[in-house]
């Protein structure tokens, strides 16, 4: 018997591998995919995003996705096409295709209810946990996942107990400090932002070497900070580390004592096989968590397992927000600013936070809050990526219809040749409201026969206001930075990679999953460590804060063990 049996391998894994690992215990992992060494990891476009390699199939493991319209919802499988939420099924999970950054969340993030009030339509409430639990945490996670950056004192800067981060700045573009001038000139102040990415060789692993294929690539130098390529090694050096590759984890059996007694998986050539621990922790990514405790039904659980208050797969969330881009011509620059815009390496590293509470008195929802101020977000500054693929079939007629031909080839050398693309990402809450969830479908199954998860994608009006609002500020500093065409897009459409919610924590077992430790209400050594504790997103993209409490857990585990011995 194992001392504690970990299901998935990504960041809200790692951190739990590895401290549990190094402190003696004996750690099975069963993950769902293969294990990529790094230099698996190619910068084939077609291979990493145009194919099922590192990520589950749809076919197999389809998702039925039900998308808010104006008459109702939208329902489609996946396996058809459309929207999949499946990502990152290898050792160390999607972490290993992040863009990697690194915000932490500020220290209202975590009182959302008591200093901003309730938003009609969401199910706000404040964390059990503050910033200040958290931020040692934070803390860890720069020095030993390792992130990249420089601190600068900012109007928003939540308190730090390190004057700085361990790793410097990565190399920016030049158009970096474009960014920065546009600012100063409007009033507003870009600063750098972190990565999760080391700028230096560190632990074995090299540092980034700007292959401009970082986001949605695996990292063929392991200087993006993976929990394959930051804390897996270490925990296999251990030698209390195992772990089972292509196992799907299919049922948590508990027994009348509610414990879980053994993990049911099917291995690489689909035979049941199973698992014994003593403690049990489960971090597959929200929905599948969500699922993997649906699924797991017994006498004392009819509904799932911990889900006797019905609150799993309630409450989920994603990244609120969406972006814009405008462009530059090489020809209305003077030679040297074209020089630096033709450079290719694609980081900018900085991005505008004064926005992230709002109280601007002619904005409709600040004269609507009775604060005067309302949660705002971040805005981060980029260049488009490298890839050529999106560069390639962009090119449509005005009515819509893709472009074909000597006029295509044309606009495809301009697009190249002529001219540069600069982008802006906004990330502001999802709010968790009633129609965003995840429970079994009734019908489709996936490619072992349980049933697949049915994720409904609704959002509250609320959120595109204040991502319109920060998208109209990035305008403002593209602008003035000398784009032309400008566009924004900010929808309720959910990003793919960015999940979290569905077994929020919570002093309450009536409202929550999960307490303040992330261990289930209802199960005496059940553990939840992804995203899936979290009952709001704050205005980042979640990996970042998924690392921190994650260590933060693994501290609790380790208390609990104790305990046992």
């Amino acid at each position: 018997m194992f001392d504690v049996c970990v299901i998935g391998s990504g960041a809200g894994a790692g951190p739990v591998i590895y401290e549990l690992s190094k402190a003696g215990y004996k750690v099975i992992v069963l993950e769902k995919g293969p294990w990529f060494k790094t230099e698996d990891f190619t910068k084939d476009e077609m291979t990493v995003t145009r194919r099922d390699v590192y990520e589950a199939s749809p076919k197999d493991e389809p998702h039925v996705v039900e998308k808010p319209s104006s008459s109702g919802f939208n329902k489609y499988n996946s396996a058809n096409g459309g929207t999949s939420f499946q990502n990152g099924s290898c050792v160390g999970g999607s972490s290993n295709f992040m863009s990697a950054y690194f915000h932490r969340l500020k220290p209202k993030d975590f009182n959302l209810l008591t200093e901003y009030g309730p938003i009609k339509g969401a199910n706000i409430v404040d964390w059990p946990v503050k910033y200040d639990e958290f931020e040692p945490y934070y803390t860890k996670v720069e020095q030993i996942v390792g992130v990249s950056g420089k601190v600068v004192e900012h109007k928003h800067l939540e308190p730090r107990s390190t004057p700085d981060f361990p790793f410097p700045p990565l190399v920016n573009n030049g158009v970096a400090e474009w960014y920065i001038k546009a600012g100063e000139e409007l009033g507003y102040k870009v600063i750098p932002v972190a990565r999760g990415i080391v700028s230096q060789p560190f632990n074995n692993r090299k540092a980034c070497y700007h292959s401009n294929y970082c986001g949605s690539f695996g990292c063929s130098s392991d200087g993006k900070s993976s929990s394959r390529a930051a804390l897996i090694p270490d925990a296999i050096a251990s030698g209390n580390c195992e772990i089972i590759t292509n196992a799907k984890v299919f049922k948590l059996e508990t027994d009348e004592n509610d414990q879980i007694v053994k993990a049911h998986y099917y291995n690489e050539t689909g035979v049941a096989m199973q698992v014994e621990a003593k403690m049990f922790v489960v971090a597959c990514q929200a929905i599948e968590s969500s699922r993997l405790l649906l699924m797991s039904k017994s006498d004392r659980f009819p509904n799932g397992l911990a889900n006797n208050s019905g609150q799993v797969g309630k409450n989920m969330i994603f990244a609120g927000g969406g972006g814009g881009s405008g462009y530059i011509r090489y020809e209305d620059l003077s030679e040297e600013k074209a020089k630096t815009l033709r450079n290719k390496n694609t980081f900018i590293n900085h991005g505008l936070t004064d926005f992230y509470e709002i109280d601007d008195p002619e904005f409709e929802l600040v004269k609507e809050s009775k604060s005067g101020k309302i949660k705002g977000g971040n805005i981060d500054f980029l260049l488009e990526h490298s890839a050529p693929f999106p560069k390639v079939y962009r090119h449509r007629t005005q009515n819509g219809n893709p472009l074909i031909g000597s006029k295509l080839k044309e606009n495809i050398h301009d697009y190249f040749v002529n001219q540069r693309r600069l982008r802006f990402e906004i990330f502001c809450d999802w709010l968790p409201n009633d129609d965003c969830f995840v429970e079994l479908d009734e019908k489709v199954t996936d490619k072992w026969g349980d049933p697949a998860a049915k994720v409904r994608t609704g959002f509250v009006n609320h959120d595109l206001e204040i991502g319109n609002y920060l998208a109209d500020r990035a305008i403002e500093v593209l602008e003035k930075v000398g784009c032309k065409n400008i566009t924004k897009s900010i929808t309720g459409n959910p990003p793919t990679n960015l999940i979290a919610g569905g077994c929020r924590f919570g002093n309450d077992p009536k409202t929550s999953v999960l307490d303040k430790n992330c261990k289930a209400h209802e199960v005496k050594n059940l553990y939840v460590t992804d995203g899936s504790f979290m009952p709001t997103g704050g205005s980042a993209p979640h990996t970042f804060m998924i690392y921190a409490n994650s260590f933060r857990v693994a501290d609790k585990i380790k208390e609990h063990m104790k305990k046992l011995s």
